[in-house]
């Protein structure tokens, strides 16, 4: 449903979010603007304020969808691949991939400065979820100290990262790359960090 035809139904709340994730996904988070979001929906400048007080709280919200639906996008990747936890680490490097291409917005967006002191629309609660399901799958892999686990993480989401931000700046387009392709390229890259266990 485009966000148009969502506020025409008379929820403009939900279209600013749904919105939101579409110049997110044209113009990235430093030149998001709720000015850019109300544009887009054909309504006054004035409009989204009635329902956020400030950029910020209409990100936080974007935030909170943003962070339930990418955790929900790696849980079921993560089922799809078998029991190898190496195997579900770097599946979640795949659907970071699939995830940021769909929505336009990564861990960024989702953990954007200043949203920390926003507490509204459970946006704290699903980014502690996200975060704790990403630790589960490090754990399962038996990285080790809770430090190493943590790296591991970041190690999976900046690979992930890097790959779908070198594909929307055009680096792989001389290929004629699909998001396919780079999500494949993520879960590869992603899997070796994370050595195989013996039987």
């Amino acid at each position: 449903m485009s966000s148009n035809r969502a506020y025409h139904h008379g929820d403009l709340r939900a279209a600013l979010i749904t919105a939101s994730f579409e110049v997110l996904a044209e113009c990235g988070l430093q030149k998001f603007s709720v000015a850019a979001v109300a544009r887009r929906l054909n309504v006054s400048s004035a409009a989204p304020y009635r329902h956020f007080p400030d950029r910020d709280h209409l990100l936080a919200a974007v935030s909170a969808v943003a962070a339930r639906d990418l955790n929900s996008t790696i849980l079921a990747a993560a089922a799809t691949v078998g029991p190898d936890p190496g195997d579900r680490l770097a599946a979640a490097a795949g659907a970071y991939v699939h995830h940021v291409a769909r929505s336009g917005a990564g861990l960024p967006v989702i953990y954007a400065a200043g949203l920390s002191r926003i507490t509204v629309d459970g946006r704290q609660e699903h980014t502690r979820t996200l975060m704790a399901t990403l630790m589960d799958l490090a754990a399962g892999t038996g990285a080790g100290t809770h430090r190493e686990e943590l790296l591991l993480v970041e190690a999976t989401i900046a690979v992930a990262h890097g790959y779908i931000a070198l594909f929307d700046d055009g680096f792989f387009t001389r290929g004629h790359h699909t998001t396919d392709d780079i999500a494949a390229r993520a879960i590869e890259a992603a899997r070796a960090l994370t050595p195989s266990r013996c039987p």
